[in-house]
């Protein structure tokens, strides 16, 4: 099977998740899955943790204000869009974009999983704590995760024969949505990942 072809499963699996507890709440809010957007030969793959409403009614990731902001600092660093791919760790929207629970995490991480598997990006990019936590776990990393107001900005290796090179951590942009002054300091932190373009 392609990379396209193994991507198609998941979201076709994901649409059926009756077992999510989220699925109610997508089909009765016509909602649609939000699996991910971008190059699935991506080195660089960004993680963030779950669809808002915008999201949710287009099944496109970081299509809303978050979305603008993620473009804004691509832009910054050189990165053209289409070269990534971009998801959430959760693949539906929780109500009313409350933080996802461990559940929700539990239930949609292993087609996270899948999806790194195909892409095998160079590196993964946890935008937030909640898409912190679970990366960094996943690559065996859970010793050095640190609250992400030390964390963001920072590149941890990982260390393994398959997989990511490296992890890297940077604050999720809802956060210069919340307050525009953060923006500065979010281009700064984008600027590590200038090493990972080539």
């Amino acid at each position: 099977m392609t990379k396209t072809d193994q991507m198609r499963t998941i979201r076709d699996e994901i649409l059926t998740l009756k077992k999510s507890p989220l699925y109610e709440y997508r089909t009765a809010n016509n909602f649609f899955p939000v699996i991910g957007e971008g190059s699935h030969d991506a080195k660089i793959m960004f993680v963030g943790e779950a669809p808002g409403r915008n999201e949710a009614k287009t099944g496109k990731p970081f299509c809303g204000a978050a979305g603008k902001v993620l473009d804004q600092l691509l832009e910054h660093v050189g990165i053209p869009r289409p070269t990534v791919y971009v998801t959430n760790i959760v693949k539906d929207r929780p109500p009313e974009n409350r933080d996802p629970t461990p559940k929700e995490i539990e239930t949609y991480g292993p087609f996270l999983d899948r999806q790194v598997e195909i892409i095998k990006p160079r590196v993964v990019v946890a935008l937030g704590r909640y898409a912190m936590g679970y990366i960094m776990t996943k690559f065996g990393l859970e010793l050095q995760i640190e609250p992400i107001g030390k964390a963001h900005g920072k590149s941890y290796p990982t260390n393994l024969e398959v997989g990511p090179q490296g992890i890297v951590v940077l604050y999720h942009p809802c956060v210069a949505v919340y307050n525009p002054n953060n923006l500065p300091n979010l281009k700064k932190d984008f600027e590590i990942l200038t090493q990972y373009k080539e």
